[in-house]
């Protein structure tokens, strides 16, 4: 594959497979969940330096580097059966929907301390449910 200026987030599933696959990268091929784990640490850490020094440039960076992190612990359950990164994706657009019914449904409040308090609400009950094994 070839580099180019901009790629498509398929493209990105692609490349994060060819790197898992049997011919790929071995460093990626042995990675599991638990050895990843300080990986998504210290990409988290830079995430919040690069904005305490304001580098936007950094910032975007460092973000790909914490979707890389999302992209192998993704790409390694699909392998395992688990679940895909289409799933992680379609799990936080329902959930995003779900805790903002001032925007996607018929609930009204102005202020950002109202937005907090009802996400956390929603947060409450959406726990409640998985405790009862309710699937959200």
């Amino acid at each position: 594959m070839e580099t180019k200026e901009n790629y498509t987030f398929e493209e990105l599933k692609e490349i994060i497979a060819r790197l898992r696959a049997e011919d790929g990268c071995p460093w990626d091929r042995a990675q599991t969940h638990e050895s990843l784990k300080p990986c998504l640490t210290d990409e988290a850490d830079e995430v919040l330096q690069a904005i305490d020094r304001g580098d936007m440039d950094n910032l975007c960076e460092e973000l790909g580097d914490v979707l890389l992190q999302v992209m192998l612990h993704s790409r390694i359950a699909e392998e395992e059966g688990a679940f895909t990164v289409d799933d992680v994706i379609s799990y936080l657009c329902r959930k995003m929907i779900r805790r903002h019914p001032h925007v996607f449904g018929g609930e009204s409040y102005g202020t950002a301390e109202e937005s907090k308090a009802r996400w956390d609400e929603i947060k409450r009950m959406e726990k409640e449910a998985k405790k009862k094994g309710i699937k959200l």
